[in-house]
Formats: structure tokens, C-alpha cells, sequence
């Protein structure tokens, strides 16, 4: 028997962050995941690349994709320009940016991204709750259109729906375990002019998205799970991170052995569409994948691993213990 999952209580475990997404530009955002060797981004992109093509097939305008939980909008200049993360990650961790003020930084991220060919087959809208995040990726030319609002809470505005209402495609890197059904339910229903969106969601293994699926199939969509293949999103910051992600993952009744015991968060692959669609082409023909475990930089030593083992003899333990009182 599977425990219920709270994700409050999961979250608890994990760093904040908080404070990095609310600086006036990305470079602590890089600076500190960096060090964890934060990469969904880099796995992300050819996905969405390939999701951005097929979609384009089916329409004679750009495709208009939506980055839920979008931060600074790494997603969005990786759908944009002519730019891979690496180079991203290595522009705002260098020396000589450090100690320029974020006026300055954000000048000179003006002029750096008009300089790179731009897909002119995509338009980006990333919605946050992050005010300063937002407002940079705007002022940069990675989002097209930006959204500071939470979901969670309230409705879309009349003027935010019509922003929403052409959305061809909805993504999320990490947003899932923050953000619940509402926030998809309330996107939904602006992002339905006439045809359905497709979602593609990255979530950690470690939260469900059985709710999400069930609002997603509420709109007339269908969702298949990329089969073969968890994509690491960075490593584990301490003990009280791994521990608490193993016990999460196994009290879901998935094995964590090799994934989430080496040290790494892990997060499965989402897509949803029409049946009609999926019937037309499956997810393994929509997309082509390249594991989470290749990684264009060396991923720095992982000392957490060896603590793996330990943690996963005491989650399943206590996952036996639950099971017993549970029968009792």
C-alpha cells in the first residue's frame, strides 16, 4: 500500500531557493544550482525542439508555447535562439560578470541575444510568481509575453486569458510538486481557441501526477509516459534531501535503487494530447531521447551516494511498518 503524498511535507526537506528566483537577474540562480549540477534545462531542450517542429507541421503560424514555473526563462531562451545551456551556464558563473550591477548585466543581455539567430517559428509566454524573474526575461527577449500570477489562487484576468488563448504547447521543468491541478485547470480553460494544447510536464519522481492527468483528461486529453528513459534534474544539496526523496519515491511504490540512492533527484516525462493524435503518432515516434545521465560537463564527485543504500534499507522499512498498520 502506497502512502498518501503530501506535498508540502516533501518540500520541506528540499533547499529553498526562494531567494534566488527573486533577484534582479539569473546569476546566483546559476551560481548556486550550478554547483548542484542543475541540468533539466539542457535535457529539456531537445524535447521541446522536437515537440516545437512536429507542432509546426499541423499550423501555418508560430507555435506559442507556454513555460509554466518559468523562472528567468532558461526554457524560453533555449526554444528561442541558437543557444545550448552550457554556454548559458558558463556566461553568468564567469568572473567578469560578477561584479557588475543587474542594470548592467541586463544591458549587456540585451545586446548578447539579439546577437544569436532567432527561431522565428516560436513565441514563449512564461508565467511565474516571480516578479523579477519575469520582468528579465522580458526585458531580454526570452519571453514574448510574461505573467507574474499565481494560480494556485486566482483566476486569469480577462486581459491574461486572451494572452493564454492561443497556447499551442504547455511546458513545465520542475514546477509539479509546487504547483497543483488548479493552476493547469485555470490554464486550460483560457488555452482552448479552437484547438487543444499539447503538455509536456518533467516531474520529479517523487510527487504524483495522477490529479494533473485527470484534469489534463477533463479537457479532452490523454497522457502517455516516456517508457525507458528519467531525466536528472541536479544533485541532492545534503543528506535530509536524499533521505526524504528516497522515501517519497518508494512510498510510491517505485524503486529508487539506481536513481535517487546515487545522489541525483530523477523525473519522468509526461506528454499529453488528443487520442486522436497520440493514435496518429505515439509519444516514442513524437520525440527521440537522450537519458538524463548524458551531460555535456563532467558531474562533480557525489559523495552522497554511498549514503544511498542506508536510506533505502530505512524507507522501505518504514514502508513496511506503514503497509503492517495500515492492514492492521
Amino acid at each position: 500500500m502506497n502512502r498518501p503524498v503530501s506535498f508540502t511535507k516533501i518540500n520541506q526537506a528540499k533547499m529553498d531557493f526562494s531567494d534566488l528566483y527573486t533577484s534582479r537577474d539569473p546569476r546566483d540562480y546559476f551560481k548556486y544550482l550550478g554547483q548542484l549540477d542543475y541540468i533539466i534545462p539542457h535535457l529539456a531542450q531537445p524535447i521541446f525542439g522536437q515537440l516545437i517542429r512536429a507542432r509546426q507541421e499541423l499550423q501555418r503560424e508560430p507555435v506559442t508555447v507556454l513555460d509554466l514555473g518559468c523562472s528567468y526563462a532558461i526554457n524560453g531562451a533555449l526554444m528561442k535562439y541558437a543557444l545550448d545551456y552550457e554556454a548559458l551556464r558558463q556566461r553568468y558563473t564567469a568572473p567578469t560578470l560578477q561584479t557588475l550591477s543587474s542594470d548592467q548585466v541586463l544591458e549587456l543581455d540585451r545586446h548578447f541575444y539579439r546577437s544569436w539567430p532567432q527561431n522565428e517559428g516560436v513565441r514563449v509566454i512564461g508565467l511565474d510568481i516571480s516578479e523579477n524573474a519575469i520582468r528579465y526575461g522580458e526585458k531580454c527577449g526570452l519571453l514574448d509575453r510574461g505573467l507574474a500570477i499565481d494560480l494556485e489562487n486566482r483566476d486569469l484576468s480577462p486581459d491574461e486569458t486572451t494572452d493564454l488563448a492561443d497556447v499551442d504547447i504547455i511546458v513545465s521543468t520542475g514546477c509539479v510538486g509546487y504547483v497543483t491541478s488548479k493552476t493547469f485547470e485555470r490554464v486550460l480553460k483560457a488555452s482552448r481557441r479552437g484547438r487543444t494544447p499539447w503538455v509536456a510536464s518533467f516531474v520529479l519522481r517523487m510527487f504524483p501526477f495522477d490529479a494533473i492527468e485527470k484534469t489534463l483528461d477533463s479537457h479532452g486529453m490523454a497522457t502517455e509516459p516516456y517508457e525507458g528513459a528519467t531525466f536528472v534534474q541536479r544533485r541532492f544539496a545534503n543528506r535530509d534531501e536524499m533521505e526524504a526523496a528516497i522515501r517519497a519515491v518508494e512510498g510510491r511504490g517505485l524503486d529508487s535503487e539506481g536513481r535517487e540512492t546515487e545522489g541525483l533527484y530523477h523525473a519522468n516525462l509526461f506528454i499529453s494530447r488528443t487520442p486522436e493524435e497520440i493514435e496518429r503518432c505515439p509519444i516514442q515516434k513524437l520525440v527521440c531521447v537522450v537519458s538524463g545521465m548524458n551531460k555535456l560537463w563532467p558531474v562533480g564527485a557525489n559523495v552522497l551516494g554511498s549514503f544511498g543504500p542506508a536510506a533505502l534499507r530505512r524507507a522501505r522499512a518504514g514502508q513496511a511498518q506503514f503497509a503492517k498498520a495500515a492492514a492492521s
